[in-house]
């Protein structure tokens, strides 16, 4: 295995472009941290300033706690009162440019392909995924949780100092402009665009908007880029037709090279289907429930195929996952009640997404508790109520909205395309839900838990676990 990337001062600062103001330009730092609560001695801390504090304040406290470095804004030098004369100072113009620098640099050293993923919703399951297939072959690493923005996609990219094989990486956005800043410091040369939905709609003026942000992935793609793309996502196919690399298709609903055909809808108990490719086909079996992570298995699949790992083998691995905390877990409790605990983010699509699930499980009774979904601006009351619609038309048992005035609209929006009103219940809280929900469940119900993170409606699975688990 070749030798860890080492980051001395003299490099870090060059590639940040930097001025050394103090400490020996051979020193080297174990890690970088933004962070003085989980820093450890040796690391290199980047004083980012964000919209409630500058990390300029901590930087001497930083030192305190055994950095080996500091990096601070220009002219700031004094600040870090270095009482520890052996710690390394470096002065930047912009320190979170320069946490981005850095990683671009360790990105373009460590010799690491990069696979980078985007797209309005099923981006970390699709990266944990196509890591899981990657791994089979290759050593392999993903960035953490969801550090996926301009800060946390290049403190994930510093990790290829370790020179993997591959990186996988999602990239987030909520505004124009952010996803080609994130390109431009991974500089992927696999690009996956999985959909374009309704997610952080309050910030566009419409999905089109959205759809113009997320092709920022296809800038700066040369010849041998390759592209895997949703052939059943219209607005992906129309943005994507001048790509300059290779591009590779998946889906289910339009010709595909990677291509999911007999499909069968087993519930919560997951998916099977025939995936047919340019090299073959294989029967394909998962334990990821719906047709949303059947799209976000295939597009793994692509991806995996490209880095010639064998298709029998990405089958075989497909029957043992497992999703992500919070992201379509199936919860078994005590007394036969089933959660399906999809609570960790929500929009409009996936929400109606999940409700297709819930329909296709064998339940006595279907129960949705579902909270306010967020960031949908002047769109929200609007989108809730075509939430609200879905609901009524999956043949739900009971509905249960969570959150403010849209949630409330999504309830009334049930009750009228047919909803008995007695089986639609409205509350301000997760808290309130969970309450409620405790003593209406019944053996073999069903019960879909989701919701946007800020209204918590994993509270309401937590309160299910501890007091019916």
């Amino acid at each position: 295995m070749t030798a860890a990337l080492a980051l001395t001062a003299a490099w870090v600062a060059s590639q940040m472009a930097g001025t050394l103001v103090r400490g020996g330009a051979s020193r080297e730092f174990a890690d970088v941290s933004i962070d003085t609560r989980t820093l450890k001695a040796g690391d290199l801390f980047i004083a980012i300033r964000g919209e409630r504090f500058d990390g300029s304040e901590f930087a001497a406290s930083a030192i305190e706690k055994g950095a080996a470095g500091v990096v601070v804004p220009a002219g700031s030098a004094s600040g870090a009162k270095a009482s520890a004369e052996r710690a390394v100072v470096i002065e930047v113009d912009d320190t979170t440019l320069a946490l981005q620098r850095l990683a671009h640099a360790i990105r373009r050293e460590s010799g690491t392909k990069v696979v980078a993923i985007t797209g309005s919703a099923g981006k970390t399951t699709t990266k944990e995924v196509t890591s899981e297939f990657l791994a089979l072959r290759y050593r392999v690493i993903r960035n953490r949780g969801n550090f996926n923005n301009h800060i946390g996609l290049p403190l994930s990219l510093i990790e290829l100092r370790q020179r993997p094989e591959i990186a996988v990486v999602e990239l987030g956005m909520n505004h124009a402009g952010e996803i080609s800043t994130l390109v431009g410091v991974a500089e992927p040369e696999v690009r996956v665009w999985t959909n374009v939905g309704e997610a952080h709609v309050g910030f566009f003026a419409s999905v089109d908007a959205i759809a113009d942000a997320k092709a920022e992935i296809l800038e700066g793609a040369g010849a041998s880029t390759v592209l895997v793309a949703n052939a059943d996502d219209a607005r992906i196919i129309t943005r994507t037709t001048g790509f300059r690399g290779r591009t590779v298709t998946f889906g289910v609903d339009r010709d595909a090279d990677v291509r999911a055909t007999n499909i069968q809808d087993r519930g919560i108990d997951g998916t099977s289907a025939r995936i047919t490719t340019p090299g073959g086909a294989v029967e394909m079996t998962t334990p990821l429930v719906g047709r949303a992570n059947l799209a976000n298995i295939l597009a793994a699949t692509a991806v995996a195929l490209h880095f010639d790992v064998p298709l029998t083998d990405i089958a075989a691995k497909a029957a043992e996952l497992r999703p992500a905390a919070h992201r379509g877990e199936v919860v078994r409790l005590a007394g036969g009640v089933t959660v399906v605990d999809d609570s960790y983010n929500a929009n409009p699509t996936a929400t109606r997404r999940a409700l297709d699930v819930l329909a296709s499980a064998g339940a006595t009774r279907r129960i949705a508790v579902i909270g306010e979904m967020l960031e949908l601006g002047d769109h929200s009351v609007g989108l809730h109520e075509g939430v609200g619609r879905a609901a009524a038309e999956s043949g739900l048992d009971k509905l249960v909205a969570v959150g403010g005035p849209a949630a409330a609209s999504m309830a009334k929006a049930a009750v009228a395309a047919g909803m008995a009103a007695a089986n639609v219940q409205h509350f301000a809280t997760s808290d309130e839900a969970a309450a409620l929900v405790l003593t209406m469940v019944q053996p073999g119900d069903v019960v879909l838990v989701k919701g946007s993170r800020g209204v918590k409606t994993d509270r309401v699975v937590e309160r299910l676990k501890s007091e019916r688990g």
